[in-house]
C-alpha cells in the first residue's frame, strides 16, 4: 500500500488530522532512501535528484537527512564490506595488524573502497563477541580469533570471488 493510499486516520489516530502533507511526505523519505540504498548499495545522486522531484522536498534536506544516519552512503561501495572490530578486547589482541594486513593486500586504507568494488574496509568500535577477540566481519559473517592465518583465508576467499553473506 502507497503513502497515498493509507488512512491516515487509521494509521494515526487522532493525530492524523493535524500531520501537513509536509510531515506526510517527509515520513517516507526514510523508507525511501532505504530503498535507493538496497537497489544500488549507496545513494546515487541522479536517484536523490529524482526523490526530491517526486516528494517535492529540496534536494539539500534530502542530505541532511540521508547524511544524519551513519548507515546511508553517498559512494559507492564494495561486494564485501569487511569491518574490523576495533574495541578494547579486539585492539588488545591484535585487531590492528589484521586490519593492517587487510589494508596492505587490497590496497586500501580504512573507510575505502578497492578500485575493482569487491570490498569496503571500515572499523567499529564493538561487534559484541569479545571472547573471540579479535573478531572481523565480511557482510555479517563473524570471524573470531583472526590472526595472520585467518586473515589471509579471508583475503583468498573475496579475492576467489566468493561473495559472503
Amino acid at each position: 500500500m502507497s503513502f497515498e493510499e493509507m488512512d491516515v486516520d487509521r494509521h494515526y489516530g487522532e493525530t492524523g488530522g493535524v500531520i501537513t502533507e509536509e510531515q506526510k511526505k517527509r515520513g517516507v523519505l526514510i523508507h525511501a532512501l532505504q530503498q535507493i540504498q538496497k537497489e544500488h548499495n549507496y545513494l546515487p545522486e541522479d536517484a536523490l535528484k529524482m526523490l526530491a522531484k517526486k516528494l517535492d522536498i529540496a534536494l539539500s534536506e534530502i542530505y541532511s537527512t540521508a547524511s544524519f544516519y551513519k548507515h546511508f552512503y553517498f559512494k559507492p561501495r564494495g561486494k564485501n564490506i569487511v569491518c574490523v572490530c576495533m574495541g578494547t578486547a579486539c585492539h588488545v589482541r591484535g585487531a590492528a595488524k589484521v586490519l593492517e594486513r587487510i589494508e596492505e593486500e587490497f590496497g586500501i586504507k580504512e573507510g575505502e573502497t578497492s578500485e575493482d568494488k569487491s570490498v569496503t574496509l571500515e572499523t567499529v568500535g564493538c561487534v559484541g563477541c569479545c571472547g573471540l577477540a579479535p573478531v572481523v566481519t565480511v557482510n555479517e559473517e563473524v570471524f573470531g580469533e583472526v590472526d595472520a592465518k585467518k586473515a589471509g583465508q579471508m583475503i583468498r576467499k573475496i579475492r576467489g570471488g566468493r561473495q559472503h553473506g
